[in-house]
């Protein structure tokens, strides 16, 4: 994800990953559902885009069972105070009289993840009490059928369930909820919602791409290094990955440093769709090259349009489960550590390094590796490529590793938005980054 555009992905010796062309016909703006890049539409009520669409109450609202008073009146509290359908996080939000006592939720439920952290405010931040995560595959089969698989929705409503109940025994004041891509592509997306809401008593807002963007950009603002130009940002998901191109504000008294969106693109790729298309249990070398290739087809000359700074000027910040998988192994973790992958710098060295071990492992290695495991062995190389593509059409000198993303992106804007750190004051001075 950082380096000249084909000097970073071949080491010293020759691997599979040397030789990729950039004779490749332009992308295509303006995203529709076959494959265009996407640069966003206005979502209707529910966040939805294009037909089919239909009206439905306020977006992030979370109701729930009727048999439950204790979640009706939890949920009821919950809201979305904010117009986040614009991607710049620096957008002014309404501020709220007074913050509300109990913590704030946010739940993603992606292509292939389901995620919710629980927090309260810091003086600068938020202090997370709680957090769930567990592989649904919502969007398995997606990309051939169009549709939600039984399977899949029974999969996606059990963990919705989980985070619903730790959202009641948290005491959760004011939450959002959203759905990404397996939902906005689905044709039966909202018989899904309908019947989420009936089981769990959650109603999912499902985003548009442009949305998406913007929260992964909130999310992920304190990696970028004020002393560079800027960042481009990737965010590989199971069904779509959104690249952003953005500059970092200092910190002020109102919580974390924002991110100001120059630009931005949501490719409609992810690590589940592409590696059903090209196969992910045991992917020879042409098979990768095919899928890099795949993706740098669709972000051919956004980098020139976007007019991104010298390589020594700016870098890359990598979130999604393959990029922490990356560092988690050049790091020689015996176990997934947060603490220290959250933030971890990589060299393109290390990264070819590491793409290059997991392209010589069996599909038995990579479930046996500790920072993998069964449930990514098969879409690790899928988003390995999409890094790759990443790194060669953006080339930088270094990647900063997130372990954050869309979740973090809500709380952040909930809790601005509530003014709870312009009440607590102005935070303390940022760490420096040295960028040559």
């Amino acid at each position: 994800m950082k380096d000249e555009a084909h000097g970073s992905l071949a080491g010293p010796e020759p691997s599979c990953r040397e030789g990729f062309g950039r004779d490749r016909a332009p992308a295509e703006r303006g995203l529709d559902e076959s494959g265009r890049i996407d640069r966003g539409q206005a979502p209707d009520e529910r966040g939805r885009t294009g037909e089919g669409a239909r009206p439905a109450a306020v977006r992030g609202d979370s109701l729930v069972r009727s048999d439950s008073l204790v979640r009706s009146d939890l949920m009821r509290a919950a809201s979305t105070p904010t117009d986040s359908t614009h991607p710049d996080e620096t957008r002014p939000e309404p501020v709220r009289s007074a913050a509300p006592a109990g913590p704030y939720a946010a739940i993603d439920l992606g292509t292939n993840n389901c995620r919710l952290l629980v927090a309260r405010p810091t003086p600068r931040s938020f202090r997370v009490v709680d957090a769930f995560s567990r592989i649904v595959r919502l969007g398995e089969g997606l990309s051939s059928t169009r549709r939600l698989s039984p399977a899949a929705m029974e999969r996606a409503i059990g963990a919705l369930d989980i985070c619903a109940g730790k959202m009641v025994a948290r005491g959760v004041a004011r939450a959002r909820i959203i759905a990404t891509e397996a939902c906005r592509a689905a044709e039966n997306g909202d018989e899904f919602l309908d019947r989420v809401e009936a089981r769990t008593g959650l109603r999912l807002e499902v985003v548009d791409r442009r949305t998406e963007a913007g929260l992964a950009a909130a999310g992920c603002a304190p990696l970028v290094d004020p002393h560079c130009d800027g960042a481009v940002l990737f965010d590989i998901g199971g069904g779509s990955t959104e690249v952003v191109w953005l500059s970092r504000r200092s910190a002020g008294d109102d919580g974390p440093p924002r991110a100001r969106i120059r630009s931005w693109v949501s490719l409609p790729v992810g690590v589940v769709s592409l590696s059903e298309r090209h196969g992910g249990v045991s992917v020879s070398c042409e098979m990768f090259r095919a899928m890099v290739d795949e993706v740098c087809a669709m972000l051919e000359g956004v980098r020139q349009s976007w007019g991104v700074r010298a390589p020594n000027r700016m870098h890359l910040i990598g979130t999604s489960g393959t990029v922490t998988t990356v560092a988690g192994i050049h790091l020689g973790l015996s176990r997934y550590d947060r603490t220290r992958v959250d933030g971890a710098w990589l060299g393109a060295s290390d990264i070819c390094e590491v793409v290059d071990r997991l392209m010589g492992m069996s599909f038995e290695e990579r479930v046996s590796n500790p920072c993998i495991g069964a449930q990514r062995a098969d879409l690790v190389l899928a988003g390995c490529a999409i890094m790759e593509a990443v790194r060669e059409m953006f080339p930088a000198e270094r990647l900063r590793v997130a372990d954050r993303g869309l979740r973090e992106g809500m709380l952040v804007q909930l809790m601005r938005a509530d003014g709870v750190w312009r009440r607590a004051g102005r935070p303390e001075a940022e760490p420096q980054d040295a960028c040559s």
